[in-house]
């Protein structure tokens, strides 16, 4: 039995000129990391997440034709800066696939910490592209809104999606219009498995170093990052086997050793980047601590201290109760498969 997933695509509609959409942030089981073309937004491996129930963002975009700016609020204060930069950005992309010219009032409200490694641009992007397209009066199909939100951010073109999905890499050497028609995500059939994924939050502040920053560091000067980039194409073909057999285990054990490797690649970048503190160690060995107890669970982390453990839902409770005595000061929730980013009505539904 195969669990059915999907996203709700907008329509044009010739009256509508606002929209309001929600979208949920995604962990990846197989990370993505590193870019080989950072206008497009082009990965150099293909990666697989599973899109959360939990810390949704909810955008509305609203079409202004007496505005000569962009007007973007992010939690209620104007978004200034690098974030105010990219969404005006991206506007500037749906108004070019729409041949509109209006310019917009952003209002996004994020639930997840920004910048802190929870996957808050997943959600963020993926919203806008939908609200966008929707007030745009744009028709995109599920793969078009994909490549779409991948050029806001990456993991938004996985967050289109509910349950797992694998956002494809796209062909290396191609001209910009190949490579940008190959690169999207799509839905990850998957046998009958209750996953869970336990998020300890040890620190919701935003990091050091973003990630961006981190991944170009990475890539231009650890050794060690071509190896991981070759071994990742490898998990992923067995993390698919592993979801299409309903093996869980085999699923945590790949995402483990992945998200490991990715780390060790910034921690040999020079110089280092380092995410993992005291409290993420302290994690990781509770979670080996619960393996030696016959409790299957397993770690992944992305661009940041956060830890996420995946497990079955039955031992969910259990692993968040052994992940709170182990850091008391955090904060740990748990999370399952949600849905793919979705239009609101005008009642809110």
């Amino acid at each position: 039995m195969r669990r059915e997933q999907s996203t709700t695509v907008p329509r044009p509609r010739d009256t509508a000129r606002s929209a309001t959409a929600v979208a949920h942030p995604n962990i990846a089981l197989i990370k993505y990391w590193g870019k080989r073309d950072e206008r497009l937004i082009l990965p150099w491996t293909d990666s697989l997440s599973m899109t959360l129930d939990v810390f949704p963002t909810t955008t509305r975009v609203r079409l202004d034709p007496d505005a000569a700016h962009d007007a973007v609020t992010l939690n209620g204060e104007p978004a200034t800066g690098e974030a105010g930069r990219r969404i005006t950005a991206f506007l500037e992309l749906v108004r070019e696939l729409s041949g509109l010219s209006q310019r917009a009032v952003v209002d996004t409200r994020n639930t997840v910490p920004t910048g802190a490694g929870l996957a808050s641009s997943a959600s963020g992007f993926a919203a806008l592209a939908v609200a966008a397209a929707a007030a745009y009066g744009i028709d995109l199909d599920a793969t078009a809104l994909s490549r779409l939100a991948r050029r806001g951010s990456g993991s938004a073109s996985r967050s289109l999606f509910g349950g797992f999905a694998v956002w494809h890499a796209g062909p290396e050497g191609a001209t910009d219009a190949e490579a940008d028609l190959g690169s999207y995500a799509e839905p990850v059939p998957t046998a009958d498995i209750d996953p869970a994924l336990v998020i300890a939050v040890v620190n919701a502040g935003p990091k050091a170093v973003s990630s961006r920053e981190a991944m170009r560091r990475t890539v231009d000067t650890s050794p060690l990052y071509r190896p991981w980039a070759a071994s990742s194409k490898d998990d992923l073909v067995d993390m698919r086997a592993a979801l299409g057999r309903g093996d869980l285990a085999a699923v945590g054990e790949i995402a483990e050793r992945n998200a490991l490797g990715m780390h060790a690649t910034m921690l040999a970048a020079r110089p280092a980047v380092r995410y993992l503190s005291s409290a993420t160690v302290t994690v990781l060995d509770r979670v080996l601590q619960l393996r030696r107890d016959a409790v299957p669970a397993y770690a992944t982390m992305d661009a940041g201290p956060n830890v996420k453990v995946l497990c079955h839902r039955a031992d969910a409770e259990r692993v968040a109760d052994a992940v709170r005595d182990a850091v008391p000061d955090g904060t740990v929730l748990v999370a399952g498969p949600g849905r793919g980013a979705h239009l609101l009505d005008e009642g809110g539904r």
